[in-house]
């Protein structure tokens, strides 16, 4: 049992990983034992520098290495913009549509009390704050379309519109290039509310 002791520590360091179960961990555990070593090395110095060097950006809390990240140091971003996100991986798809030139506000989670996530835990007075800074014009809510998206999006809209601000909220409908015989009918009714 001494033997396995740290293939059982990697597969259930790997199981923590999202979306990784039991037989994928074991699969990747054994790939990267038997056949890629040498990628073995690198992941654990990339994970080992990624846990050193990022952090959280002093204005928007996505992961960076510098005080501010590459976004909000960029003075041909649009400042009286600021879009909401969930994660850093939301806000990497927005900025890889093109169509954004604004600052963001990553929350890093969304509101959900069963798991004992509230306004403090997601930094809201800290968003507040920096949307009633008097720079900004426009919260962009890009929460997700889940029940705690928008609950989280629901609240923060709330907050700042009593504060004054325009508070807009992202499109839904149906995608494009689908056909709506296999489009799910909750996007369809919010495609028909929402048309324009």
């Amino acid at each position: 049992m001494a033997d396995t002791s740290s293939l059982e520590q990697l597969i259930q360091a790997l199981r923590r990983l999202p979306g990784v179960g039991v037989k994928s961990a074991q699969r990747m555990a054994f790939h990267l034992l038997q056949h890629d070593r040498a990628s073995m090395r690198v992941l654990a110095q990339a994970l080992q520098e990624a846990d050193a060097r990022m952090r959280h950006c002093a204005l928007c809390h996505t992961f960076t290495e510098a005080e501010l990240c590459a976004t909000c140091s960029d003075p041909r971003r649009d400042a009286s913009q600021l879009c909401v996100v969930e994660t850093p991986a939301d806000q990497a798809a927005i900025e890889r549509t093109a169509a954004y030139r604004g600052r963001y506000f990553v929350l890093m989670g969304k509101l959900s009390p069963l798991d004992g996530i509230g306004p403090r835990e997601l930094g809201l007075g800290e968003l507040f704050e920096r949307a009633c800074d008097g720079v900004v014009r426009e919260v962009i809510l890009a929460t997700n379309f889940t029940a705690e998206g928008e609950a989280t999006a629901h609240v923060i809209g709330e907050a700042l519109r009593a504060r004054g601000l325009s508070v807009t909220r992202l499109a839904r409908g149906v995608p494009a290039g689908s056909e709506l015989e296999y489009v799910d009918l909750g996007t369809i009714a919010h495609a028909l509310v929402d048309r324009r």
